[in-house]
């Protein structure tokens, strides 16, 4: 039996790598990766989101120094339109797995929502 959750995974695996939105998202990482300078730019500000995660999960205070510097960061990023779209499929790719994972979810939302 469980073999059948396997394979559906592995087929909405495939799926999700066939997809337009994938598609149109691993093309514009590509092209992002292969400008030097929208790279860089890119790289800083994943670094700069780790950093913030990191601390936040760790229960360390984010300064507002550290806020200041990760607006700014996201600011020039959004103003490089290679990395304002990558980071637009980049929503619509989480939006869709995140639509996935509440079809998945949903018999267990159901056994423990409906004990009220």
């Amino acid at each position: 039996m469980a073999v059948h959750f396997y394979d559906a995974a592995y087929d909405l695996e495939k799926a999700l790598r066939n997809s337009d939105e994938y598609s149109r998202l691993r093309g514009l990482y590509d092209q992002v990766n292969a400008d030097e300078s929208a790279k860089r730019m890119f790289d800083n500000f994943r670094n700069v989101q780790l950093q913030l995660q990191q601390k936040q999960m760790s229960g360390e205070e984010i300064t507002q120094e550290e806020v200041e510097q990760a607006q700014k960061t996201v600011a020039l990023v959004q103003q490089h339109e290679l990395i304002s779209q990558l980071m637009e499929a980049e929503q619509r790719m989480s939006m869709l797995i995140g639509e996935l994972n509440k079809i998945i979810m949903k018999p267990l939302e159901e056994l423990y929502g409906s004990q009220q």
